[in-house]
């Protein structure tokens, strides 16, 4: 087998170099076009890595303010303080270390609502009414009983009292 003498034609040559240029011309194209269009997808990468960065980094902000917000909404919503003041203790001419005496006594006795939420202490405020209008108070050997005038239920849970002779209470109730 030969190969045809077409190297000896010049219309043949022609067809081969023309294939030959045409071919690295056309390479020379697809390079250029595909390193422009690769360029372009690169910035685009770029781009969207540092707006994936930026929003994974505000992702994170508002997560933790999301859980600081939480964190002090639990607090809110808890009973975190105990006041309790006795309103009409000159009336009975008592001195102010009996009556602090006496107020952090009913603190005491109350005290397992700290830490509560409020609708517990809110369904239980029966329940703190009796703890602390039931139990006597003694102050200078004398007996007393507490009414409660006002409640509020919040964060602070804030009782006002009011103090009555035992005697005089009876009396008042007959």
């Amino acid at each position: 087998m030969r190969i045809p003498p077409f190297y000896r034609r010049p219309s043949w040559q022609r067809f081969f170099s023309g294939m030959a240029i045409g071919g690295a011309i056309s390479w020379c194209i697809f390079i250029y076009i595909f390193g422009v269009l690769e360029e372009k997808h690169t910035k685009l990468i770029g781009i969207q890595k540092q707006e994936i960065k930026d929003l994974h980094s505000e992702k994170k902000i508002w997560q933790d303010e999301y859980k600081e917000m939480n964190k002090r909404n639990i607090e809110k919503l808890t009973i975190q303080k105990i006041s309790v003041k006795i309103i009409n203790s000159e009336r009975y001419k008592l001195d102010s270390l009996s009556v602090l005496e006496t107020e952090d006594s009913v603190k005491d006795d109350i005290s397992m609502l700290i830490a509560k939420d409020m609708e517990t202490a809110y369904k239980s405020k029966g329940l703190i009414k009796k703890i602390i209008e039931n139990k006597p108070v003694t102050i200078n050997d004398k007996r007393y009983k507490l009414t409660i005038k006002e409640m509020v239920i919040y964060t602070t849970l804030s009782i006002e009292l009011e103090i009555h002779f035992e005697d005089e209470k009876t009396a008042l109730k007959q």
